[in-house]
């Protein structure tokens, strides 16, 4: 879980890095809190992605669905709308 004491010791370790450098321990336990950082996350961005549900206009009429936001999305050439 993301709280502000996580963000603030990897916060002062990545200073501490740039300015004197890290000892092996502080390296391992820079390793560590980036892990726990990224699975939380990966894990919102599943939640997220998990509750997404794609409709065409037709079928949001029939269902009387909202369309809040449309987007345009081309993996292939890395075009973001």
């Amino acid at each position: 879980m993301i709280n502000e004491e996580l963000l603030a010791r990897i916060n002062e370790l990545a200073r501490k890095k740039r300015t004197e450098g890290l000892t092996e321990e502080e390296l391992s336990e820079q390793r560590r809190l980036y892990d726990i950082y990224l699975a939380a996350i990966r894990g919102q961005v599943i939640d997220l992605l998990d509750r997404v549900e794609f409709v065409d206009e037709e079928t949001a009429r029939k269902s009387k669905t909202r369309v809040v936001h449309q987007a345009t999305i081309n993996l292939g050439e890395r075009v973001y709308h």
